[in-house]
């Protein structure tokens, strides 16, 4: 072997090793790296809050759900009152504390999602356990709950336009039912179907839905209590009357008493001219007959021939002619003693003045037209 470099080999020579820079990662390299970026703190805080507030939207949405949409049918109406100035914090309480709701923050957040229709002042009836579209279907209608007053010296037919008011109801319904026989009073006679003279004053809540035998089932059970608290029938008998006509009586005394102090005197007139065969002669009867409710009676008006004309009839009307309260009442069946058979308003406030004869009489209605009283 011949060459100029001993104990070399032949044809060799120094190669520079691969630069690293061009030589593909292994897959260990590869894993290392994406572990670094997995270990990022900042990229995993962030995956870390975006689950967790999917968490509780996904757990708020569902509980909202579950409060608007309550399991379990529905409980028994409740009525919620509202007063002037009751925002949806307030209203959304109420509706709790009734037992509407479970949760006054689900409802607040539910309304301000579906649109807040504002709530009225006035009263709303509800179901218990409701769910928050049938509260807002309500709430959009406005309140649906009215106070019915019944004032004593009433009549079904005034009582009837009253209710006639309010959104929904038929006065000429309410009336038929009244006076048809469909309600009846155990004080009604035989052949009597109205219930005038029957029905408790004082005031009523008229709830949706509910039809005219309902409220005057409610009527005719007040008065019934009225009556049977202050022992219509034993007084009834005591004066000699029948319950019914005690009632009659009672309603006659309201008219014309009209205040406290008189109700009681003028039951003693009417009972002394019922034991005399003397003619009631009272103007309230001549006007019930009419359909009037006060006002002047003409000479014309006295010789209207009706049974509820007591000018020209004896004895009581055939029926009751307004509700009495349960003063005139109690003085019907409590006058004081007394020989009066007249009376006249001689005061500006209505006060009356009683006599026993014609004289007398003619002496205050005098007087009466002095003080410039009717």
């Amino acid at each position: 072997m011949t060459g100029d470099d001993p104990g070399g080999d032949v044809g060799a020579r120094d190669v520079d090793p691969p630069s690293t820079a061009f030589r593909p990662r292994t897959a260990a390299a590869r894993t290392t790296g994406r572990r670094a970026w997995a270990r990022h703190p900042l990229r995993s805080a962030a995956v870390a809050v975006v689950v967790l507030v999917a968490v509780v939207l996904v757990a708020g949405f569902l509980w909202i759900d579950s409060q608007a949409n309550p399991s379990g049918p529905r409980g028994r109406q409740v009525v919620v009152t509202v007063a002037t100035g009751t925002g949806t914090d307030g209203f959304a309480q109420l509706l709790v504390d009734h037992g509407v709701i479970r949760s006054a923050l689900a409802f607040r957040i539910w309304i301000a999602i579906h649109g807040n229709p504002g709530v009225d002042a006035g009263s709303y009836a509800f179901d218990r356990n409701d769910s928050f579209g049938a509260v807002k279907d309500v709430l959009d209608g406005g309140p649906n709950v009215f106070e019915l007053q019944v004032p004593p010296g009433f009549t079904v037919a005034e009582v009837a336009t009253r209710l006639g008011q309010f959104p929904g109801e038929d006065p000429v319904a309410f009336e038929r039912i009244a006076t048809s026989g469909a309600v009846r009073s155990p004080w009604q006679p035989p052949g009597v179907t109205s219930l005038d003279g029957l029905l408790g004053t004082g005031s009523y809540q008229v709830l949706p839905g509910e039809t005219g035998i309902q409220l005057l089932t409610q009527m005719v059970d007040r008065f019934d209590s009225q009556a049977n608290a202050l022992g219509l029938t034993t007084g009834a008998a005591a004066i000699g009357l029948t319950p019914y006509q005690a009632i009659t009586m009672a309603s006659i005394v309201e008219k014309e008493g009209v205040i406290q102090k008189n109700l009681g005197p003028v039951a003693r007139v009417i009972l002394n001219r019922l034991s005399q065969g003397i003619p009631l002669q009272m103007d309230s009867t001549v006007l019930y007959a009419e359909g009037r409710d006060g006002g002047t009676v003409t000479s014309k008006d006295l010789q209207l021939q009706t049974p509820y004309n007591t000018y020209l009839n004896k004895g009581l009307t055939p029926t009751p002619i307004c509700f009495p309260s349960t003063a005139a009442l109690a003085a019907t069946l409590d006058p004081p003693p007394g020989s009066w058979l007249y009376f006249v308003v001689v005061q500006p406030d209505g006060t009356e003045a009683f006599s026993t004869t014609f004289a007398q009489q003619l002496a205050n209605e005098a007087l009466a037209s002095r003080r410039g009283l009717p």
